[in-house]
């Protein structure tokens, strides 16, 4: 059985690994050869909008997907028409839009940081007068890791990130002295049927996710059905198929959304090793319309990611429970380039075990800079 996959990313290469043991194979479409996924799937190499490559994609395959979040919606909505995507159209629309986004979770009932649209100089000083400093100014499409941004410390700077980036649409989004970021990763499937990963707490560094703990630290109950209501309420109005990964903060033991991915997602990489079930397979398990797993953690765990380049391999392996995920990718600054997990039912272990392999790849990120 074949699955069609939209971006051929180390996403994908991890989709298609997950689907293996499963005896089902990833077809990608990528306009960027040598991809990390064309390691373990074919790949066409083409642009996302190439009807004659898209026709290629989708030829035999069980469900079309996608591991990149800035797919042309107008693709997902051509196959759409042409057959079975997961997630909708819809779905990766709202997604790619920042004030979209906001204000669909505003329609559900979910709280957001303030924001307002901005397509003008002039929007910007009205919006800054209403929400004020610190606040960040941001591209409504397109960013991501900290693209795209620019922080607004009071209005003096304002002038300057309007000239970083502006002629294009905008929003500014009220700064938030937030406790901690978390994400929420849910799956739902053809059927309905729907399943939740435990809270995870993720750390970004310059924009880039460095590090993920999952269960979240202090995880209650209450926490958790909170942002399961947040995500159920999204997974229904989109009539969502496949896993959605909805980010927030918390501030004082409230939760506010900041953003959503229609994918499989970086704070979920704990899931392949940490999980009974990965992520990666559940996506596939949905879109398929097969029974979801058990989304039950095997203990505490901790992702890191390698950025710009890694460690070395053996020292890093010296930790013998250590897993560690290479993609593929040649190192460069400010790009991920693979990821570590450790997975522990001992807390005081594991957070030295962390430790360490932190001390490491934070010493390769030095390097690499």
């Amino acid at each position: 059985m074949t699955v069609a996959v939209l971006g051929a990313g180390q996403l994908g290469r991890m989709l298609a690994l997950a689907g293996a043991p499963l005896g089902l194979r990833c077809r990608f479409l990528d306009p960027a050869p040598d991809s990390p996924a064309s390691h373990v799937g074919e790949q066409i190499v083409a642009a996302y909008d190439e009807p004659g490559a898209l026709a290629r994609l989708i030829d035999g395959a069980a469900a079309t997907t996608y591991e990149f979040e800035n797919v042309p919606a107008a693709t997902a909505a051509y196959l759409e028409r042409h057959g079975h995507v997961h997630p909708p159209a819809r779905a990766l629309e709202t997604a790619q839009d920042r004030a979209v986004e906001k204000a669909f979770f505003r329609s559900l009932g979910a709280a957001t940081p303030e924001f307002a649209a901005i397509d003008s100089e002039a929007d910007l000083a009205g919006a800054l007068s209403r929400i004020g400093a610190p606040s960040i100014l941001k591209t409504r499409r397109m960013g991501y890791d900290g693209k795209g941004q620019a922080a607004i410390r009071d209005a003096r700077a304002a002038g300057a990130a309007w000239r970083s980036l502006g002629g294009q649409p905008l929003t500014l989004e009220a700064f938030v002295p937030f406790d901690r970021e978390l994400s929420i990763i849910a799956a739902r499937s053809t059927s309905g049927e729907t399943a939740f990963y435990p809270l995870v707490q993720n750390e970004h560094r310059e924009g880039i996710l460095f590090r993920s703990a999952a269960p979240a630290p202090g995880l209650t109950a209450a926490l958790q059905r909170e942002a399961e209501a947040i995500a159920t309420a999204a997974l229904d109005a989109l009539r969502y198929v496949g896993v959605l990964v909805i980010e927030l903060f918390e501030v004082g033991g409230r939760l506010l959304v900041n953003e959503m991915a229609c994918r499989v997602h970086n704070s979920g990489h704990w899931t392949i090793e940490g999980a009974e079930t990965s992520q990666f397979e559940n996506h596939l398990r949905a879109i398929l319309g097969l029974p979801l797993g058990s989304t039950a953690a095997r203990g505490g765990s901790v992702m890191l990611n390698l950025v710009g380049g890694t460690p070395p391999a053996a020292a890093l392996l010296e930790d013998r429970r250590l897993r560690l995920h290479l993609y593929g990718k040649a190192p460069r600054p400010g790009r991920k380039v693979g990821h570590v997990t450790l997975v522990d039912s001992d807390g005081e272990s594991l957070a030295a075990r962390a430790a360490r392999a932190a001390a490491l790849v934070e010493a390769s990120t030095a390097l690499n800079a």
